[in-house]
Formats: C-alpha cells, structure tokens, sequence
C-alpha cells in the first residue's frame, strides 16, 4: 500500500482531517516508518511491517493504553499491514549517563505497570510462543552459543545453559506478563537526557525482570551490580527473590546481549567481555555463599 491511500484511510477513519507534510523515517531492519503532520500540527507515524508483527505490537499498545511512557495505538489496520500511533518527541541517542536513574524511571514507569495475562497460558516470543519460560531461555541461548562460539570458553556456554536450566529458577515462573521484549537503549526516547518513553515493542510474555535485565545490559557502560540493584529495589513483583537469583539472571541477559553485539556493534565487545568477567566472577562467587537471611550477601 503506498502512503497516499493510508492518509485516505486515516483521514476517512477520522484521525485527522488534513495531513498537511509526510516524511518518511529510518525505520527498523523490517519496518517502514512514516511520520504524518496535520493542520492543527499533530504528529502521527505509520508504521508497515510483517502482519504478525504489527499484530503483537498493537496488542501490546492496546493492552497498556494507560501507560503514558508509550505511544498512543490511534489505529490498526483491519488486516495488520500497518499500524497507527501518536509521535513521540525527544532524542533517541543513549547519552551514556545516569543509567541509574534511567534505569529506576523504566521500573517506576513502565515495568511497574505491567500485568500478568491468562491467555495465552505460554511463554516467548508473542508471535512464536513456547511452552515454558525455560524453553524460551534455552531457545535464545542455544542462538548466542551459536554467535558467540569463538569469543567465549565451553565452559561459559556451559554454565550459562546450566543457570538456565535450573530447577530453581524455573520454579519462580507461573504466570506470563506481557513484556515489551525489546526494551534497549535503541527504543528509548530521551527529553534533556532523561528517559521520557519507550517505543517499538516485540512482545514477549514472561518475567517483569527480563525486561529490566535486556535494558540494563542494552548498553555497556555502567554493567554494576550496584546500578541493577538500584532499580531491582523498585521493582514491585521481585520481593521474593535473592541476590543470587539476579545475578544469575543479569550474567544470562548479558550472554544475549553479546551475541546482539557481536551482530551489530561489534565495537562494544570488549567493554562487554569485561562485564562479562564480572559478573561470572559474581554469580560464581554467590553460589559459594550460604544463604543468610533469605539472601546472598557478598
């Protein structure tokens, strides 16, 4: 469909009456963006992807519509070939400071916000939905293994297929959440350096912590325990775990995180093998420890 018959969709379906400038954007490595002004200088994007895409996607902004950090779904195509949702203004380059604070504003607005679904009762990826949390996990382990074979030691990939299968873990999961899925640096949206939105979900159902875990590993600058645990304290559905469960959870979401890097910021790497060294040496050093209190102190 070319944009000119979207705008007469639109404008019939009454989202706007005039739309007086169209630009198209930088999108994705499959979408298609186009950003609409109209007379009274309101801001829309339309987005065309792969219909079980933009399926999974206006669920997502459908099911959190009172979520102010996201953009506003103002219309989804009968069919899913293209979607429709307000502008968000601001800067989308990281500035690579205050991920505390970043980091403590996604919690506070975004991942504190989400729910747990009935339906579907599986877990991953919205569009490809797995069984367990477990299969999930292993499935996006066995893909970095594969990318990271040459930069990592088979113990590495090892140990992390050994945290993922943990009984212990995979006790906790009993009921999904809708996640973003995709929640980087990438897709966040900054107004004077500070965190404003997030945009482009991919959705996955799973652990609010997940989405925590990706953004915090998004970036490799500031990868501290101190940092995640400043915005793990905020976290409403995490009063029950350890520290050893985080860490763990941080070194799996980093071993992703690099096999992304190794695909598409290869210029990272080395600042993500030294966080990688880290936090291997934390969880090792927590699964030594004997638990006080309910938590592994180091």
């Amino acid at each position: 469909m070319d944009i000119k018959t979207i705008i007469d969709e639109i404008t019939n379906f009454g989202i706007s009456k005039t739309i007086v400038e169209t630009k198209q954007l930088s999108g994705g490595t499959t979408s298609k963006l186009y950003l609409l002004r109209d007379s009274q200088n309101n801001k829309y994007v339309v987005k065309f992807n792969e219909p079980h895409v933009l399926k999974a996607e206006s669920h997502y902004l459908a099911f959190y519509k009172d979520v102010d950090f996201l953009p506003d779904l103002l219309y989804t195509e009968p069919d899913y070939r293209y979607i429709v949702y307000s502008f968000v203004a601001g800067a989308v380059d990281y500035p690579r400071k205050n991920k505390k604070e970043m980091l403590q504003t996604l919690v506070q607005q975004l991942i504190n916000q989400y729910r747990s679904v009935e339906e579907p009762a599986s877990w991953g990826w919205a569009d490809e939905l797995t069984d367990s949390w477990e299969n999930f996990l292993l499935s996006r382990a066995n893909e970095s293994s594969t990318i990271l074979n040459t930069y990592l030691e088979k113990e590495d990939h090892d140990f992390v297929l050994d945290l993922v299968k943990s009984p212990n873990r995979n006790r906790e999961f009993t009921q999904p959440f809708l996640l973003h899925g995709d929640c980087g640096v990438h897709n966040f949206i900054f107004t004077e350096e500070k965190l404003t939105s997030v945009i482009d979900p991919t959705p996955v159902y799973g652990e609010p912590l997940y989405d925590l875990i990706y953004a915090f590993c998004s970036s490799p600058d500031d990868l501290t325990n101190e940092t995640i645990q400043s915005a793990v304290s905020l976290l409403k559905d995490y009063e029950n775990k350890n520290d050893r469960f985080l860490y763990e959870a941080v070194l799996i979401g980093l071993y992703f995180r690099m096999a992304t890097c190794v695909r598409h910021h290869p210029e990272d790497l080395k600042e993500y093998l030294i966080a990688w060294d880290y936090w291997k040496n934390i969880v090792k050093a927590a699964s030594l420890k004997k638990e006080s209190g309910g938590r592994y102190v180091l």
